[in-house]
C-alpha cells in the first residue's frame, strides 16, 4: 500500500517560494512547538481511495456524475485553520449528520464546503436562498411538456435520491415558513412528495426490502434516499445581521461550526503568496487594519465588518502598482467615510494611523490612462498603460467583445481630470474585481459606465433593479413555448454572463439585500446555479472539467454546463447610503464583500463648467457661472435642508437648464432654477431656503417680468401647418391613428398657455415632461390640449399602488394553455412613436417609478418577454398650479356665461385663499380649479340655486371637522359668500321719520352795482422743488365681506397698517373706468394711504422724512388730499394746512414735489417751513375740481384765493373785499363764499377757465337772505348759518320733485349745517333770480364745538378755537340723500333700541337722511380697535372717532382713527339690488313642500279649460279631468295636471318635517344633554382631584389653543399613516392572481397569489424608533417682566399646553421632554419623557410651575448653555430623528448673545434638528434676529396660532433630507 502526501507547496524557487519561506519565519516559528500540523492524506487501498485528516479516515466513492464535483477550489498550500475544519466536516459526515457553517459575509464558509466537497468528490446541489424561494424551488416543481403537467425533482430531493451533499446558502435570506418542508427530511431522512411518492431513509428502505419486492415497494412509490446524502448549511448569525432568526425545530437538526475568517498567519501567508512585490511590512498592515475592524470591539462600536477575504485583490493591484497609496486602496473596499458616521470615521482614520497607512508624501495617485492595445493571440485581453504619478505602469486586463479603439474624448463625454482619474482607478479594480460606482442623483453615474465599457470594447447590458424585484427577475424567467411547454428564459444577466458583456446594475441601493444576494456567488466565484439545473462555471473550471472527463462542449451543453466568459464583469451604480437611517443605510457587511467600490465625485465648479460649456457651446458663460456658484453653494451647506435642495440641481439637471437657456437665452434663471427644484411643491422651509440662497447668489426674479407675466396674453395659432403658442412655433404632426389625438373641451387662459408654452420649449428640446400640481388644477386638460394642438396621438397610463414594474410593460394572459403577452401603452407608445401621457405618477410605488426613470434616462428597458425598450433621455418638470385670479376669472367666465360676475370674483378670491391656508398647512385639502368649475357649471345649469347653497357641493364633505368647519365658514363669509345665513337675517338700521320740509327763506341778488365788485386776477408760475423719491411700500389688503351671516348696510371691511399713535385726518375717493381708489392721510407721523376697490394691495408712502415729527407736540399737522385726474391720474396734491406746504406726490414712483405758488416766492425765508406757527387757523383747500387738476386755497380770515392750476403750472390770486371763512366750489364758474363774523354768503362768477381769458375779472355778488314771512324788500334779521357741505352737483329734477312733494325742473343744489338734516337751494346757482330754500330743520342744532358732552369733552380734551377740521358731512345727490357722521350724544338712542338692548360700542353714528323716502336711518359704526393717545389732537379733527367719504353713487366709505376701512351702501336702490343678489346667493326657498311629479301623455286631448267641480269635502283628487284643486289632472285648476287654465292649490300637503321643526330639538332634550355634559365634566375632576377653580384656569389656556392642537394633531396623524402604508405579501395560497406566477399557475402551484398585509420587518433590521423632542422654554424673569407688554409668558405657557395636549397618545410615536432655562440654571426639569402628564390637572402643574418660577427667578440668561445642553443630550439617545425647539423671547442682545454665536450653538449637531421660536420681541428684535440667523431655523411667533404652522413646518422639513 502506497501512501502520499496531499498539497503541499511546490518546492523550488521563484517568488512564492521566498514568500513561504518569509512567512515560516515570522509566522510558525513561535506555533512549531505547540501542536502538530494536521496532514491530509489520500491511501490508495484495494477497497479504494481513504481520505485521512489527522486521525479521521474517510473511504472514497466513485461519482455516478463527476461533473457535478467541484474542481479547482482547493487553496495550495492548505492552511492549517482549513484542515482542521475539514477535518471537523468529516468526522460529522461520517456520524451522517447534516452541518451548519455559521460566519461572517463572505464568499469563506461556502469555498470552504466546496473544497470539502472536491477534496471527498462528492457531487454537489447547490442552491443559493432568498426571500422569492418557495417550497417548490427545493422540493418538486411542475412543468408541462406536451400538454400534460409533471412533476420534476428540485435540489434536495435530487441531493436525497443521488446521494448527493445538498449545499444551501443564504438560510436567513429564506422567508419562515420555507425551511421547516426540510425538517423531516433532515431529522429522519423521509419527505412526502406533491408527486405522491415517498422519500424513505435508507436503513428502514432496506429493512423493507428484506421483507417485500423492489416492484411492491415502488408501486407503494417508496424511494430510497442515500446513505450518502448530507446537507451543508452556510448562514449568517441573525440576530448580529439581518434576516430571519432559525427556527428552532430546524436549527436543532444541524451541527454548528463558527467559521469566523482564517487566522492572522493563515492570512498573511495567502497574502504573501498573492502579492510577492509588496513590501512585506505594508502586507502585515493591512492585514492588521482589516483584522483590527473586525475585532469585537470595533462591531460594538456599530463599525460594519472589514471584508477581509477581499483583501487578497487589493493586494494584487498593489503588486502591480506598488507606488499606490494603501489608504485609497482600503477605500475601495472598505468606503468608510459613506457608510459610517463621524464618530465611526473617526476611529477607522485612527485605526489607519496607528498602522501608518494614512497618505504619505511618498504615495503617488492614480491620473489617467494613457492607452489600451491588444495582446497578440490573447482574446478578450489587452495591455492597459495607466499614468501613476509620474511612472506609466502597462497591466493586463480583460476587455469585451467589440474592436478596441482607444480615445481620449467622445462628443457625449467631456473628460476632465477626475474623470480621467477615476477611469483609471476603474481600470485597475477591473483587473482583480468587479465595480460598484457610487454617486448622488445626476452626477455622471451612467455616462461613467458607459465610457468606461467604450474604453474597453464592452458591450452593456443596462439592468435596471427595483424594490420588488425577486431573484428570478435577476436570473431565470417562465415562459410558454408556443406548444404550451412551460420553458426557462434566461435573463439578460444570464445572458450577459454567456456572452462576456459588462453588466450595468443600476439601483443597487433600492433592491432588496437579500435578492442581490443570489448573485453573490457568481461574484465571488464566477459560478451560478439556474432554476432549471442549469450550471455556469468560471472558464478555467470549465476547461480542466473538460479535460478531466474528457468530454466535448456539446457534451457538457447537453448535461446543461455552460462557461461563463472571461470578460464578463459587473458594474453596479448606486446612490450614496443614507448613514443611520434603517431602509437606505443599503451597504452593510454583506455588499461589502462583492465588488470594490469606487466615489463619483461631484464634479468641482471648474469642472462642471467645462463640461456645461462644452457640452452646450451656446450657452451664456455669465449664466454659467451664477448658476454654478449657486449649485455648489447649496452642495457645501451642512443643512440637509439645503443638500437635498442641491440634489435636485444635479448635474443632469444642470445641462437640462443649459440646453434650454442656450435657445432661450431671453428666459431668467430664476425660473429655471425654481422649475428645476420644483419649488412651488417644497415645504416651506425647504422653499424659504431656495429664496434665501438664490437672493444671497444674486439670481432674483425681477418685478418686470412678474409684471410681463401678468400683461402677457398669450395665444396660439395654427399657420399653413405650423403650430405658434406664445413665441414658440412647431410644424403639426400628422398622425395614421388620429381617433388617438385626445380632444377635450378648454377654455384657454393666459396661465395655461404660458404653461404650454414653456412645454413646447422642452418638447421641442427633446426633453420629457413632467407635469406636476395638485389635483383638480387642470394637469389632464392642459396635456390633452397641448396633444390636441400638436396633432399626436397618445397612449394613457394610469399608475395606483398596485401598479407593478411587470404592469407597466407588459400585460400576461392565457389563450388555450399558451402564456400571451399584451403590449401596455407604455410599449405600444415607443412602438409607434406615440406621446405616452403617464397620469397619477405619484401614486404608484417608487420603485415603479424608478423604472421609468431609468427608461427615460438610459433610454434602455428590457420587458418580460424579453424585448429591449431603447428611447431618450429624463424629464423636465413643469409645475402647474391653480391659475392666477385673473386667469381664472376668465376661464371660469366661459364655463359659466350667465353667472354674475360678482359671483365668480366671491369664488375667485374665496378659493384663492383657501388654497394659501393650504400651502401654508392651516388646512389639509388643496381646493383646486376643479372646485370651481363644478360649482359654477352648476350654478350656470341651476340658476336660481343659491351660491352658498352649491358651494356645499364641495365642502360638505369638511361638514363634520369642526374645526376645518369653523376655518372654511370665515373664510368664505370673509369673501362674501352666505353659506349658512338664512334670507330673514337681515339687519337694516331702524329708519325715523324725517320732519317736514318747510319754506326757509329766499336767496337773493342786487343787480346793483354796489353790490356788485369786480376783482382782479394775478397770474404766476409756480416753482416746484424736487422732487425727492421716497418709498412706497404695499401691505395686503385683507378684505372682508360682511355680509356673510346677515345683511347690514354695511358691504366690507379691512385695516390700514396703522401704528397705535398715528391719527387718520383726511379720507377721499376718486371714481374711476374699473376700479374706484381711496385714499387715506394720517398726520402722525404723515403718511399717504392708497388702496383701489376692488384691489388687493394698500400702497403707503411715508412722509416722515420730509414731516419730521415735532417732539414738542406744540406742532401739530393737518394734512388734506386732493387726488388729480388724466394726465396726473397717478399723483395726489398733499396741503398741510397750518405751513401751507403743497406737495405733489406720485404714487407710483414715490416722487414727492413741492409746488411754491407765487405769493410764497416773495415771503421771507424761515428756518423750517414747517414751523409756521404764527397763523393758527391755518391756510384750506377746495378740491371739489380737482379731478379737472386745478385746486383752490385760502386762508381762514384771509382775504384772497389762490387758484393753484397743477397741470399748467400756475398760479392765479383773486384778492377779496372781505374775510373769507369757508369757501364752497358749487360750480366751476361759481363760488360760494362765506364771510368770516358774519356768515354773510356771497357768490363769485368767474371765466369758465381763467386762462381762457385772463383779461377777463371776477364779480362778487351779495347774497341776499330774507326770512319767508315778510315779503320782498323787508328783512327779518335771519340767524345766518354757515353750511357744512354744499353739493357741485344739483339733484336729478325726479329727486327733486320727490324731495319737495312737487313737480319741478329747475337748478338746484343741497346743502346741510348744524341745524337742518338737508336745505335744498332752488335756483342757486345759475340764476340770478331769487332762489328758494327749503329746508328740514332739526329739534336741536349739533354740536359741533368739537366736545359734545361733559363727559366726552373729558376725555377728548377741550379745543380752544372752536370748530372742527373735518365736517364729516356728504351729500349723494342720485341717492337723494345727505349723510353726515355724528356723535352718540346726538342720536336719539331711545327711538332705535328698545329699552332692554345696550346700544353697542361705537365710533359714532352714520345719520341718513334719505328725501326721497323722507326718513332718517342711524346706522352705528363700530368702535375703532386702537385710538391715539394723543387725544387733544383728535379732538381738533372730527366729533366723531370716524371720518367719511362718497364712493360710488350710492355708497359711503369710513375710516376710524384705528385704521379701519368700511364700505357702506346707503342708496335704497343699492340696497335693494344688493338684498337681492344676496338673498339669490342664499338660495330662494319658498318653504312649500317639494312634489314630485311625474308627467304622462294620457292620450286625451284637451278639451276647454274649466274650474272644475269644487269638492264641499274636500278630498285629495288625483287625476280625472273632473275636480278642482286636484293634482294631475287635464283641464281642470290644480297642481301638476296639463292645459287648465291655472294653478290652484287646495292646500293638499305632501307631510314632511319642515326645516324650522327639524332646527328646533325640544327644550328637554338639550336641557338633558347638559345636563349630562355638566355631570360627566364635574365626575372627570373628582376622579383627577382637581378644584373647578383650576379648572377653569386650565381651559382659559387649553380653549385657547383648542384648534391649534386639533392642527398639530392631524400633522401626527399623517406622519404616522405613512408608516401603516401595506405591502403585497407574496407566494400566497389565497389572495389575487401574480401576474408574474402565471405559469407556475399553469402547472398547478398553490402559492401563485399575493395580497396586502402589514410586512413584518426584517429580524435583525434596525428597529423604527420614535422620533426624540426636546421643548426648551424660556421661564427667565424677562418673560414675566415683559408679559405685560406682549402676553410673552402666556403665550410661552400655551406653545406648552398646545405640545402636551397634542402629543397625548402619541408617545409610541414622538418621545418628547420639555427643559426650562432661566438666570437659575439652564436645565430645569418641567416635564420627562418617560412620565408625561396624564391628565389636566397635571398639565396645568407644569404650567403653574413655569409661572412661578419666572415670577421667582435670579435674572440672567442661559439660552446658548440651554440649547446646547439639549442638543448635546438628545443627540446621545436613540432616536429617528431629533428635534430641539428652543421657545425664547428674542430679548438677546441684552445679554450680549450674538446671532453668529447662537447659529453655532443652533447648527453644532447635524444629526440633531435644532430650531428657535422667537415669542417676545421688543420693537422689531425678533425679525432682525431671524433675518441673521440660517434660513428655516428661525421664526417669529407673535400669536400662538402661529406655533402649529411652524411645528408642521419643522416636522415636515426634515422629509426632504430624508427622501
Amino acid at each position: 500500500m502506497q501512501s502520499r502526501l496531499l498539497l503541499l507547496p511546490v518546492r523550488g524557487g521563484g517568488a512564492a517560494a521566498a514568500a513561504l519561506r518569509r512567512l515560516s519565519n515570522i509566522a510558525l516559528k513561535p506555533l512549531r512547538g505547540t501542536r502538530a500540523p494536521l496532514r491530509v492524506r489520500r491511501l490508495e487501498t484495494a477497497a479504494g481511495d481513504i481520505i485521512s485528516i489527522g486521525d479521521v479516515h474517510f473511504k472514497l466513492k466513485q461519482p455516478k456524475n463527476p461533473e457535478l464535483v467541484p474542481l479547482k477550489h482547493m487553496l495550495e498550500p492548505l492552511p492549517q485553520a482549513l484542515a482542521q475544519h475539514f477535518q471537523w466536516i468529516m468526522q460529522k459526515d461520517l456520524l451522517g449528520q447534516d452541518v451548519f457553517l455559521i460566519g461572517p459575509p463572505g464568499p469563506l464558509r461556502r469555498s470552504i464546503a466546496m473544497q470539502y466537497l472536491e477534496l471527498t468528490k462528492r457531487e454537489v446541489e447547490y442552491m443559493a436562498l432568498s426571500r422569492d424561494t418557495t417550497e417548490t424551488d427545493l422540493k418538486q416543481r411542475r412543468e408541462i411538456r406536451a400538454g400534460t403537467a409533471f412533476y420534476l425533482d428540485q435540489c434536495a430531493v435530487r441531493a436525497a435520491t443521488e446521494g448527493r451533499i445538498l449545499v444551501l446558502e443564504g438560510l436567513e435570506k429564506a422567508e419562515r415558513n420555507v425551511l421547516p418542508v426540510l425538517n423531516n427530511l433532515l431529522e429522519n431522512r423521509e419527505m412526502q412528495l406533491e408527486d405522491g411518492r415517498f422519500l424513505m431513509s435508507a436503513d428502514r428502505y432496506d429493512k423493507l426490502l428484506k421483507d417485500h419486492t423492489k416492484e411492491e415497494l415502488n408501486a407503494w412509490k417508496i424511494v430510497r434516499v442515500s446513505e450518502d446524502f448530507r446537507v451543508i448549511a452556510l448562514g449568517l448569525p441573525v440576530p448580529r445581521y439581518p434576516g430571519n432568526p432559525l427556527d428552532p425545530p430546524l436549527r436543532s437538526r444541524f451541527q454548528a461550526r463558527d467559521i469566523y475568517s482564517l487566522p492572522f498567519k493563515d492570512q498573511l501567508a495567502v497574502l504573501y503568496a498573492v502579492g510577492p512585490n509588496v513590501r512585506s511590512e505594508r502586507v502585515s498592515q493591512m492585514l492588521s487594519f482589516a483584522t483590527t475592524l473586525c475585532s469585537q470591539e470595533s462591531t460594538t462600536l456599530g463599525l460594519f465588518e472589514f471584508p477581509v477575504d477581499n483583501l487578497a485583490a487589493v493586494i494584487k493591484i498593489m503588486d502591480v502598482f506598488p507606488m499606490l497609496s494603501a489608504q485609497q486602496l482600503l477605500h475601495r473596499l472598505y468606503p468608510y467615510d459613506l457608510i459610517l458616521g463621524k464618530e465611526g470615521q473617526t476611529g477607522v482614520k485612527d485605526v489607519l494611523k496607528t498602522f501608518e497607512l494614512l497618505d504619505s508624501s511618498s504615495s503617488s495617485t492614480t491620473r489617467a490612462v494613457l492607452g489600451i492595445k491588444e495582446v497578440n493571440g490573447q482574446a478578450s485581453q489587452a495591455i492597459a498603460t495607466v499614468q501613476v504619478g509620474d511612472k506609466d505602469v502597462a497591466v493586463q486586463i480583460p476587455v469585451g467583445t467589440k474592436r478596441l479603439k482607444f480615445h481620449t474624448g467622445s462628443p457625449n463625454f467631456i473628460r476632465t481630470s477626475s474623470h480621467d482619474r477615476l477611469l483609471a482607478e476603474m481600470i485597475q479594480s477591473h483587473m482583480v474585481k468587479d465595480i460598484c460606482l457610487i454617486g448622488g442623483k445626476g452626477c455622471g453615474k451612467t455616462v461613467i459606465a458607459k465610457e468606461f465599457a467604450d474604453l474597453l470594447a464592452y458591450r452593456i447590458e443596462p439592468i435596471t433593479l427595483y424594490q420588488d424585484m425577486t431573484a428570478r427577475d435577476l436570473l431565470q424567467q417562465r415562459y410558454t413555448l408556443p406548444n404550451g411547454d412551460t420553458a426557462w428564459r434566461h435573463a439578460p444577466l444570464v445572458t450577459a454572463a454567456l456572452e462576456g458583456k459588462l453588466v450595468v446594475l443600476d439601483g443597487i441601493h433600492r433592491v432588496n439585500p437579500g435578492t442581490l444576494a443570489v448573485l453573490q456567488r457568481l461574484i465571488h466565484d464566477r459560478e451560478l446555479t439556474l432554476y432549471d439545473g442549469s450550471r455556469l462555471l468560471r472558464t478555467d473550471r470549465y476547461e480542466e472539467l473538460k479535460k478531466v472527463l474528457g468530454l466535448s462542449d456539446e457534451d457538457l451543453q447537453r448535461r446543461l454546463i455552460y462557461p461563463i466568459h472571461p470578460s464578463f464583469r459587473i458594474l453596479a451604480l448606486a446612490e450614496p447610503p443614507v448613514v443611520g437611517s434603517g431602509a437606505q443605510q443599503w451597504l452593510g457587511s454583506e455588499l461589502l464583500t462583492m465588488f470594490l467600490f469606487h466615489s463619483v465625485r461631484p464634479l468641482s465648479m471648474k469642472e462642471e463648467a467645462e463640461v456645461l460649456t462644452k457640452m452646450i457651446p451656446h450657452v451664456p458663460g455669465e449664466a454659467v457661472a451664477q448658476l454654478l456658484q449657486f449649485t455648489h453653494k447649496l452642495r457645501q451647506a451642512s443643512d440637509p435642508t439645503v443638500q437635498s435642495l442641491a440634489s435636485s440641481l444635479s448635474t443632469r439637471q444642470l445641462l437640462r437648464i443649459c440646453n434650454r437657456f442656450s435657445h432661450y437665452p431671453e428666459e431668467s434663471l430664476y425660473h429655471a432654477v425654481n422649475k428645476a427644484c420644483l419649488s412651488r411643491f417644497l415645504p416651506n422651509l425647504a422653499r424659504s431656503a431656495l429664496q434665501k440662497n438664490l437672493k444671497d447668489s444674486e439670481i432674483e426674479g425681477s418685478s418686470d417680468d412678474l409684471e410681463q407675466q401678468e400683461k402677457a396674453d398669450i395665444r396660439y395659432e395654427i399657420k399653413s401647418g405650423i403650430l405658434t403658442i406664445g413665441k414658440v412655433s412647431v410644424p403639426l404632426y400628422n398622425p395614421d391613428e388620429k381617433m388617438k389625438v385626445p380632444d377635450v373641451l378648454f377654455y384657454e387662459n393666459t396661465q395655461h398657455m404660458e404653461v404650454m408654452e414653456d412645454m413646447l420649449k422642452d418638447f421641442l428640446l427633446g426633453e420629457h415632461l413632467l407635469l406636476v400640481g395638485n389635483q383638480g388644477v387642470g394637469k389632464n386638460k392642459i396635456v390633452d390640449h397641448f396633444l390636441h394642438l400638436l396633432n399626436r396621438p397618445r397612449e394613457y397610463l394610469q399608475l395606483h399602488r398596485d401598479t407593478t414594474v411587470q404592469s407597466l410593460t407588459l400585460q400576461p394572459s392565457v389563450q388555450q394553455g399558451i402564456i400571451t403577452y399584451e403590449d401596455s401603452p407604455l410599449v405600444k407608445a415607443v412602438k409607434l412613436g406615440h406621446i405616452l401621457v403617464i397620469d397619477e405618477a405619484d401614486k404608484a410605488p417608487t420603485n415603479v417609478t424608478c423604472i421609468l426613470k431609468t427608461l427615460v434616462e438610459s433610454g434602455e428597458m428590457i420587458l418580460s418577454d424579453g424585448r429591449r425598450i431603447v428611447v431618450g433621455d429624463i424629464f423636465s418638470c413643469n409645475a402647474v398650479d391653480n391659475p392666477k385670479p385673473r386667469s381664472e376669472l376668465a376661464m371660469l367666465r366661459q364655463y359659466g356665461p350667465d353667472v354674475p360676475e360678482s359671483v365668480l370674483q366671491k369664488l375667485v378670491s374665496a378659493f384663492g385663499e383657501l388654497r394659501n391656508m393650504a400651502d401654508q398647512g392651516i388646512i389639509t385639502y388643496p381646493y383646486s380649479t376643479r372646485e370651481v368649475v363644478n360649482i359654477v357649471k352648476h350654478l350656470q345649469k341651476f340658476p336660481k340655486e343659491g351660491l352658498a347653497n352649491v358651494v356645499r357641493n364641495v365642502f360638505d364633505f369638511d361638514s363634520y371637522n369642526g374645526e376645518m368647519r369653523e376655518i372654511l365658514i370665515s373664510t368664505l363669509h370673509k369673501h362674501g359668500i352666505p353659506i349658512g345665513a338664512k334670507p330673514t337675517n337681515v339687519q337694516l338700521a331702524k329708519e325715523l321719520p324725517l320732519p317736514d320740509c318747510k319754506l326757509a327763506s329766499h336767496w337773493t341778488f342786487n343787480q346793483l352795482e354796489s353790490t356788485r365788485w369786480k376783482l382782479t386776477i394775478k397770474t404766476q408760475q409756480t416753482a416746484v422743488k424736487g422732487p425727492v423719491y421716497l418709498k412706497v411700500q404695499g401691505h395686503p389688503l385683507e378684505r372682508h365681506e360682511s355680509r356673510g351671516f346677515s345683511f347690514t348696510e354695511q358691504q366690507a371691511h379691512w385695516r390700514i397698517p396703522l401704528n397705535e399713535v398715528n391719527i387718520v385726518c383726511d379720507v377721499v375717493t376718486v371714481k374711476g373706468e374699473a376700479k374706484d381708489s381711496i385714499y387715506v392721510a394720517t398726520c402722525n407721523p404723515v403718511s399717504l394711504y392708497s388702496m383701489t376697490m376692488p384691489g388687493n394691495t394698500i400702497y403707503c408712502m411715508d412722509l416722515y422724512d420730509i414731516f419730521p415729527r415735532n417732539s414738542g407736540g406744540v406742532w401739530q399737522p393737518f394734512v388734506t388730499v386732493a387726488p388729480l385726474d388724466q394726465p396726473l391720474h397717478d399723483q395726489v396734491v398733499l396741503h398741510e394746512e397750518q405751513s401751507n406746504v403743497i406737495l405733489l406726490l406720485n404714487l407710483t414712483n414715490g416722487a414727492v414735489s413741492r409746488i411754491i405758488s407765487g405769493e410764497e416766492r416773495q415771503s421771507p425765508k424761515k428756518a423750517y417751513w414747517w414751523a409756521n406757527r404764527d397763523g393758527r387757523d391755518g391756510y384750506k383747500m377746495c378740491r371739489e375740481f380737482s379731478h379737472k387738476n386745478w385746486l383752490v386755497f385760502y386762508k381762514k380770515q384771509g382775504n384772497s384765493l389762490d387758484v393753484l392750476d397743477v397741470l399748467e403750472g400756475r398760479a392765479h390770486t383773486i384778492s377779496l373785499p372781505i374775510e373769507v371763512k369757508y369757501v364752497h366750489l358749487v360750480a366751476e364758474d361759481r363760488w360760494l363764499l362765506v364771510e368770516n363774523k358774519t356768515n354773510k354768503k356771497f357768490l363769485l362768477t368767474k371765466p369758465m377757465s381763467i386762462e381762457s381769458d385772463l383779461s377777463g375779472t371776477c364779480q362778487l355778488h351779495v347774497i341776499n337772505e330774507e326770512s319767508v314771512s315778510t315779503g320782498f324788500g323787508n328783512t327779518v334779521a335771519l340767524e345766518l348759518s354757515s353750511p357744512n357741505i354744499v353739493s357741485k352737483e344739483e339733484l336729478p329734477s325726479e329727486n327733486l320733485s320727490v324731495a319737495l312733494g312737487q313737480k319741478i325742473v329747475s337748478p338746484n343744489r343741497i346743502l346741510s349745517d348744524e341745524n337742518s338734516y338737508a336745505t335744498i337751494v332752488v335756483g342757486f346757482p345759475d340764476l340770478m333770480s331769487p332762489s328758494e330754500v327749503y329746508t328740514w330743520k332739526r329739534k336741536a342744532s349739533l354740536d359741533n364745538d368739537g366736545a359734545g358732552s361733559p363727559k366726552n369733552r373729558f376725555f377728548r380734551g377741550s379745543y380752544e378755537s372752536g370748530s372742527v377740521k373735518q365736517s364729516n358731512c356728504i351729500t349723494l345727490t342720485g341717492a337723494n340723500q345727505v349723510i353726515r357722521a355724528v356723535a352718540v350724544e346726538d342720536v336719539p338712542i331711545n327711538e332705535i333700541y328698545p329699552k332692554d338692548v345696550k346700544p353697542p360700542n361705537t365710533a359714532g353714528f352714520l345719520e341718513v337722511t334719505d328725501l326721497n323716502s323722507k326718513k332718517i336711518k342711524y346706522i352705528p359704526i363700530p368702535s375703532a380697535l386702537i385710538i391715539s393717545p394723543y387725544t387733544q389732537w383728535l379732538s381738533k379733527i372730527s366729533n366723531t372717532d370716524v371720518l367719511i367719504a362718497p364712493i360710488g353713487a350710492g355708497g359711503v366709505v369710513t375710516v376710524d382713527m384705528g385704521g379701519h376701512v368700511r364700505l357702506w351702501e346707503t342708496g335704497f336702490d343699492h340696497l335693494q339690488r344688493s338684498l337681492l343678489e344676496w338673498r339669490t346667493m342664499i338660495g330662494q326657498e319658498d318653504g312649500r313642500p317639494l312634489q314630485i311629479t311625474i308627467e304622462r301623455d294620457s292620450g286625451l286631448d284637451v278639451t276647454a279649460p274649466k274650474h272644475g267641480r269644487i269638492d264641499v269635502d274636500n278630498a285629495p283628487h288625483v287625476g280625472g279631468n273632473t275636480w278642482a284643486g286636484g293634482t294631475g289632472g287635464r283641464d281642470t285648476a290644480g297642481l301638476g295636471g296639463k292645459g287648465g287654465p291655472y294653478r290652484l292649490d287646495a292646500g293638499h300637503k305632501v307631510y314632511q318635517v319642515s326645516q324650522a321643526e327639524k332646527d328646533a330639538v325640544p327644550e328637554e332634550v338639550k336641557r338633558a344633554a347638559r345636563a349630562m355634559a355638566e355631570k360627566a365634566f364635574k365626575e372627570r375632576l373628582k376622579e383627577i382631584h382637581m378644584s373647578e377653580y383650576d379648572a377653569a384656569t386650565y381651559e382659559r389656556f387649553s380653549g385657547a389653543i383648542r384648534r391649534q392642537v386639533q392642527s398639530i394633531r392631524v400633522v401626527l396623524d399623517s406622519l404616522q399613516a405613512k408608516g401603516k402604508e401595506r405591502q403585497w405579501l407574496r407566494h400566497q395560497s389565497i389572495g389575487e392572481l401574480d401576474d408574474t406566477k402565471i405559469i407556475d399557475g399553469l402547472t398547478g402551484e398553490k402559492a401563485i397569489y399575493k395580497r396586502r398585509g402589514e410586512l413584518e420587518p426584517e429580524l435583525g433590521s434596525p428597529q423604527l424608533k420614535p422620533k426624540r423632542l426636546r421643548l426648551l422654554v424660556d421661564v427667565s424673569g424677562s418673560m414675566y417682566r415683559f408679559n405685560g407688554l406682549d402676553g410673552r409668558l402666556e403665550r410661552s405657557m400655551e406653545a406648552v399646553c398646545m405640545v402636551l395636549e397634542a402629543f397625548e397618545n402619541y408617545e409610541h410615536k414622538f418621545k418628547y421632554d420639555i427643559v426650562g432655562h432661566s438666570g437659575d440654571g439652564f436645565n430645569i426639569e418641567l416635564v420627562r419623557s418617560e412620565k408625561p402628564p396624564r391628565n389636566n390637572k397635571e398639565r396645568l402643574q407644569v404650567m403653574k410651575t413655569m409661572h412661578a418660577h419666572s415670577q421667582f427667578c435670579m435674572s440672567g440668561d442661559h439660552t446658548l448653555e440651554g440649547t446646547e445642553h439639549a442638543i448635546q443630550e438628545i443627540a446621545r439617545e436613540e432616536a429617528d430623528e431629533r428635534f430641539v425647539i428652543v421657545l425664547s423671547d428674542a430679548n438677546l442682545e441684552r445679554y450680549g448673545i450674538s446671532p453668529a454665536r447662537f447659529t453655532q450653538v443652533l447648527t453644532c449637531n447635524p444629526q440633531v434638528n435644532a430650531f428657535a421660536i422667537f415669542i417676545g420681541s421688543l420693537g422689531d428684535q425678533a425679525e432682525r434676529l431671524q433675518q441673521t440667523l440660517p434660513a428655516g431655523r428661525s421664526f417669529v411667533a407673535m400669536d400662538t396660532k402661529q406655533i402649529p404652522q411652524i411645528l408642521q413646518q419643522i416636522f415636515t422639513s426634515t422629509m426632504l433630507s430624508t427622501a
